[in-house]
């Protein structure tokens, strides 16, 4: 009954394991994994609504093997969790040398407070490339600029085509490549009817930004169309969005001024209020509405005045440049683009803010792989197959140390069996037979009749000390010498040094259960704090640290500990369960020697007594018959 409860027990366990989705979206793609989107309170913790929204998913090699999907990540394609609805995505950057990948998303109805799951598919040799970079972005987004262009202006990316009017300053930037301003220069953006903007309309504005000072006072966009317009920059390193209307220009200041060095996502929108918010976070409110706009806007200063959209130049507002606020052009860098034409859900922001920047993994995590038509390959699959080279060479060591251990057990505990059988057996024909022990002494050399069949017995320790005791009593008997108490001692001193040899051949090899319970554990904990290090210096060397690019090489760094306790414990239980036999073993054959010293003392006695007896005629009974 208790075998059958815990094969049940058993049974239930592996159930409740986590198992992989079976379905799979299309047999020719290999391999995909899963990424969930965590808005949760456990994960980004957003509660406003969201919507439809691009997040950027970034992969690296902590979480993707570039090495199994084509080198154009051509094949790659994402999928909803429900394995049936191909997302729209874009790629900004694929680097499979360097193992860097920036992917742009389009999830659709993200809900708050929620987790979304995906699969990200890969390794197909034959497919071809399914980007859209049109469809990633819904029909409300009227420009983004992911300013990864080189010496080239600015690409919008959504359906509408705003490209810049002219290139700016490339750098590196948070997400791949952004612009550098000096305070001088501007990118001037076309005036476009996907770009106009109606007395009181509803729009969103985003952009990452990283200020050169902290203090610094700069316009980082604007937008001017005759006595109308809309600025937004920072003053004294405070963020601020100024409108302007024909009247006393409206300012939003936020409270907080930006750290230099770091960067900072803002974000505007309009609509019955102007909200300014930064780094996902409400940083200010007006009750304003946004006036008509319909011309060209300047990034990284405020320009020259702007004419509107199929104007004449020639025949602008001379009124065009009122109100400008004097400031200087934004000194620092800038990456990310994004205006839309409806007012975006701070939950929206919020999202923009947190999975585009410098900490994504409490919004974008990453599962573990799987292969062959929707086969997991299950946790310590995974983990093997991030075992460094260095573990490797550990666990082979600690493998060959399991091997011996096992081998010196199994063979130990045989012999041990051996042992006590024979033992069993001598000592049973001893005790019918000790009664008359000139029959015990009396067979010739290498042969025992009166106690059965020496191959029987050749694995008995107390044969083997017996036969001692009678090789030392023959030899003074055939040499003609009592049995003196002296002789007795010395007999016993013959039979100590026997029962020691039978003692070490009990123990021969029990040092390398030793070795391995001692040993084991300290080589995989060797294996475990070099695996560490070098999980952490990959991870220094890539730059991203997050929980999902140190997880699998911490838990492969383990599996040698866990490598040599599995060599450890079986060592330890078997070590004393051997050393338990042993001792027994050993103490039956001292036992033997004390019964066996005093036998042979008793029958010398009871010779001297009989050969004294008057008339009494010498029948032989000296412990030698067949002399």
């Amino acid at each position: 009954m208790s075998h059958r409860k815990s094969v049940l027990a058993l049974m239930a366990g592996l159930l409740l394991l986590p198992v992989a989705a079976r379905a799979w979206w299309n047999e020719e793609w290999t391999a995909r994994r899963p990424i969930k989107i965590d808005a949760s309170a456990a994960g980004a913790n957003i509660t406003d609504p969201i919507g439809d929204t691009p997040v950027l998913v970034r992969l690296h090699t902590g979480n993707f093997k570039f090495d199994a999907a084509k080198e154009d990540g051509s094949d790659l394609r994402f999928v909803l969790g429900d394995d049936k609805t191909p997302l729209k995505f874009h790629i900004e950057r694929y680097d499979n040398l360097l193992g860097e990948a920036l992917i742009w998303v389009g999830i659709p109805h993200l809900e708050p407070g929620a987790k979304t799951d995906l699969w990200l598919y890969y390794g197909n040799s034959k497919a071809v490339s399914a980007e859209d970079a049109k469809g990633t972005f819904d029909q409300n987004t009227s420009l983004v600029y992911h300013l990864a262009e080189k010496d080239q202006p600015a690409r919008d990316s959504t359906v509408w085509a705003n490209q810049a009017l002219a290139a700016g300053t490339g750098a590196d930037a948070l997400i791949g490549r952004g612009l550098r301003f000096e305070g001088t220069s501007t990118v001037a953006i076309p005036a476009a009817t996907s770009l106009a903007w109606a007395a009181g309309a509803k729009m969103t504005w985003s952009v990452w930004i990283k200020p050169a000072d902290a203090s610094a006072n700069g316009v980082i966009f604007s937008r001017r169309d005759g006595g109308n317009g809309l600025v937004i920059g920072l003053a004294a390193g405070k963020p601020f969005v100024e409108l302007s209307a024909g009247a006393e220009p409206k300012r939003i200041l936020a409270d907080t001024a930006l750290a230099a060095g770091g960067w900072h996502h803002l974000a505007v929108t309009t609509g019955e209020a102007i909200a300014l918010y930064m780094d996902g976070g409400l940083a200010g409110k007006l009750t304003a509405s946004l006036p008509a706009l319909n011309t060209s806007a300047m990034l990284g200063g405020e320009g020259a005045p702007a004419a509107s959209a199929g104007a004449d130049p020639a025949k602008a507002d001379p009124k065009a440049g009122a109100g400008r606020t004097g400031l200087p052009g934004f000194k620092g860098d800038l990456d990310e683009l994004e205006i839309s034409k409806v007012d975006r859900p701070a939950g929206f922001i919020r999202v923009a803010a947190i999975s585009q920047g410098t900490d994504p993994g409490k919004f974008v995590s990453f599962g573990q792989d799987e292969e062959a038509g929707g086969t997991g390959t299950g946790y310590f699959t995974v983990i093997l197959k991030s075992v460094t080279l260095d573990g490797w060479v550990i666990i082979g060591v600690l493998a060959i140390m399991s091997f011996i251990s096992w081998v010196v057990m199994i063979g130990k505990a045989s012999y041990l069996s051996r042992v006590e059988k024979a033992n069993d057996q001598f000592a049973e024909r001893f005790r019918h037979q000790s009664a008359d022990l000139s029959r015990l002494v009396a067979a010739e050399e290498g042969h025992v009749a009166s106690l059965g069949e020496e191959k029987a017995l050749r694995d008995s320790p107390l044969y083997r000390i017996f036969q001692i005791a009678s090789e030392e009593i023959r030899k003074r008997v055939n040499a003609g010498k009592p049995l003196t108490a002296e002789a007795i001692e010395s007999i016993r001193a013959g039979l100590d040094a026997g029962l020691v040899r039978e003692n070490q051949r009990l123990s021969q090899r029990i040092v390398m259960l030793t070795i391995a319970i001692s040993g084991g554990p300290f080589l995989g904990l060797l294996g475990t704090v070099v695996g560490v290090m070098i999980t952490f210096a990959a991870i220094a060397a890539a730059g991203d640290v997050n929980v999902n690019a140190i997880a699998p090489g911490i838990a492969a760094a383990l599996v040698a500990t866990v490598a040599g306790l599995a060599v450890a414990i079986p060592a330890l239980f078997g070590y004393n369960w051997l050393l338990t036999r042993i001792k027994n073993v050993s103490a039956t054959m001292q036992v033997f020697v004390d019964e066996l010293v005093a036998k042979v003392a008793e029958a010398y006695a009871e010779r001297e007594r009989g050969a004294a007896a008057p008339g009494r005629p010498d029948d032989g009974y000296h412990l030698a018959a067949n002399k």
